[in-house]
């Protein structure tokens, strides 16, 4: 499963996104110039808190790259994975740059929802990415391995939710597929993956898998 969008600074507000239906993007923060990271959770069950912190986070102002280790934790395990924020010079004669911001995370899993007869969510590789230059910015997502919460459509929607159910329909989760944030500067910010945790799963919170974000460079 793979998604695209792309954006040309020099026309704020014409947005080209490949094949996505236009749809409210729920909020996020502005987008920052050449960032990606893994993912990151917080929610509670049973009284009880787990937070995993954001993992290989990149920044093009630094650190430019990252390794994450394997993090295991009551019902979530993030398996580890890298990222690379790199800016390079295209022109010398007028120090243009472009930049590459990528995460790739491997091996993640939730098992919460499977105490409350929920799925167990897992995919088995994920990749965002995001590229600027000058006049154009692009950003794409892909992802492997997934079960435990049903597949979007192709291409996927902005925004899509996809529920994640107990056998008898009740809706524990809402997995929401392909995030945008576009601020209308040509500037791109894309969260892969959110899982929401509703109140029928007695959890509270959200597990974020693959963002990054990126601006048309100087």
């Amino acid at each position: 499963m793979r998604n695209t969008i792309a954006r040309r600074a020099a026309l704020a507000g014409a947005l080209l996104v490949a094949g996505l239906t236009a749809a409210a993007a729920p909020a996020q923060a502005e987008p920052q110039p050449g960032v990606a990271n893994i993912g990151s959770a917080e929610f509670t069950k049973n009284g009880t808190t787990i937070k995993v912190p954001t993992q290989g986070h990149c920044s093009v102002e630094g650190p430019t790259s990252a390794t994450a280790q394997v993090v295991t934790k009551t019902g979530i395990t993030f398996g580890g994975g890298t990222s690379s924020c790199t800016t390079t010079v295209t022109d010398p004669n007028t120090d243009a740059t472009s930049t590459t911001s990528t995460a790739t995370g491997k091996n993640f899993e939730l098992s919460a929802l499977v105490s409350v007869g929920g799925p167990r969510v897992k995919l088995s590789t994920f990749t965002v990415k995001c590229t600027a230059t000058q006049t154009q910015t692009n950003a794409n997502w892909s992802y492997g391995g997934m079960s435990g919460i049903p597949n979007p459509p192709s291409p996927v929607p902005v925004g899509y939710v996809s529920p994640i159910k107990k056998s008898n329909g009740t809706v524990l989760a809402n997995a929401v597929f392909n995030i945008q944030n576009l601020p209308g500067d040509g500037s791109i910010g894309l969260t892969m993956l959110r899982i929401d945790f509703l109140p029928a799963s007695g959890i509270t919170g959200k597990v974020v898998l693959g963002h990054t974000s990126c601006s048309p460079t100087p």
